[in-house]
C-alpha cells in the first residue's frame, strides 16, 4: 500500500519519475548507498518528527546530523522523533521506507539545504527496498517543502 501510494502520487504529479525497486534492503543510509552505488550523502533520509502537537517530515542528506542550535533557531521548538508505530500511522510508510511523497494526509515537509550539494538525491519511496532519483529542487516543488538549514555534516 505504501509503495503504491508513492507510485500513484508520481503517476499523477511527475509521470517522468520512476520508482526504483531493488531486491536488497535500502532501509538504512548505508544499505541504500551500497545498493544504489552512490555516496551516503546522496541518500535523502526522511526524519519523522513531532514539534509541539504537529508531525513534520525533515529530509536531509544521508550523512548529515541534526544540529541542535540550528534546529532551535529555525523552529523555536525541540523535536521528538516518532517511534516506529507512530511513523507508519502518521506517514503511511514503514520505518526505513518513509517518503515525503505519497502521504495519506498533508504533512509539513522541510528539506535541509544540505541536499543542494547534489544534482540528484534518492529518497525512499514507501518501502524498505524502493527509492526515486530526483533533483532536490524538484523534490521541494512536489512536496511543497520549505528549505531550512538545520544539520551539520
Amino acid at each position: 500500500m505504501s509503495l503504491q501510494s508513492v507510485v500513484s502520487f508520481l503517476a499523477a504529479h511527475a509521470p517522468d519519475i520512476a520508482v526504483i525497486e531493488l531486491q536488497a534492503s535500502t532501509a538504512t543510509v548505508a544499505q541504500a548507498a551500497e545498493a544504489h552505488g552512490v555516496e551516503p550523502g546522496r541518500i535523502a533520509k526522511t526524519l519523522s518528527l513531532r514539534m509541539g502537537g504537529e508531525v513534520v517530515l525533515l529530509v536531509t542528506r544521508g550523512d548529515a546530523r541534526l544540529d541542535n542550535q540550528k534546529f532551535k533557531a529555525a523552529f523555536r521548538a525541540k523535536p521528538t522523533m516518532l517511534d516506529a508505530s507512530e511513523v507508519e500511522a502518521e506517514t503511511g510508510h514503514p520505518v526505513g521506507g518513509v517518503s515525503p511523497l505519497g502521504l495519506p494526509r498533508p504533512l509539513r515537509v522541510y528539506l535541509d539545504v544540505s541536499l543542494r550539494a547534489f544534482e540528484e538525491v534518492l529518497p525512499a519511496a514507501g518501502a524498505t527496498n524502493a527509492a526515486v532519483r530526483i533533483a532536490p529542487e524538484r523534490l521541494a516543488t512536489l512536496t511543497g517543502a520549505t528549505w531550512v538549514d538545520v544539520t551539520r555534516s
